[in-house]
């Protein structure tokens, strides 16, 4: 496993996931519109894109098995996320895929905090997250820590890594 830019190639792959509703159920975003010409359009896109990081999680073949992405970069901080083709879940290359970003968002970028949030519906990243030790935080907590307010509305659990916990 490991991670590369996103490529025009993994598209349809993308878009896989995007129409996958087991992989999909409990995102905040509804993907079920989405086109491969979109997909196509935000792979390019990211290559410019200054505020956000997006990557391929990719096989041995370069086979396309997800995106991992730190997003909202400003102020030392960012908003990690994380989607999987189905067939890639469960098999250690989400947490391999997540350590890789984490350990970019803090060394290489210089981060203080990273934060994502999760459905509380969603038990299989739950358990994920929790089986893995995340620190799991009250919004309001992330809210002051961050020093601005999440847009993200609705009943979600937060998590929230520390650059100095990883030291």
């Amino acid at each position: 496993m490991k991670l590369r830019k996103l490529e025009p190639k993994d598209s349809s792959l993308m878009l896989e996931w995007m129409h996958d509703e087991s992989v999909v159920k409990y995102l905040a975003k509804d993907f079920s519109k989405m086109t491969e010409e979109d997909c196509k359009q935000f792979i390019e896109a990211s290559r410019k894109d200054v505020y956000n990081e997006h990557y391929a999680i990719v096989d041995e073949n370069d086979q396309y098995m997800g995106t991992v992405s730190l997003k909202s970069i400003l102020n030392g901080s960012a908003e990690f996320a994380i989607t999987m083709c189905a067939g890639a879940m469960g098999k250690g290359v989400a947490i391999m895929a997540m350590e890789q970003m984490l350990k970019r968002g803090f060394e290489e970028l210089e981060l203080k905090y990273i934060y994502w949030y999760v459905s509380h519906k969603n038990e299989r990243a739950l358990r994920f997250y929790d089986k893995n030790a995340f620190s799991r935080i009250n919004k309001t907590f992330l809210e002051i820590k961050v020093g601005n307010k999440m847009e993200v509305a609705g009943d979600f659990v937060w998590y929230l890594e520390e650059c100095t916990k990883r030291k």
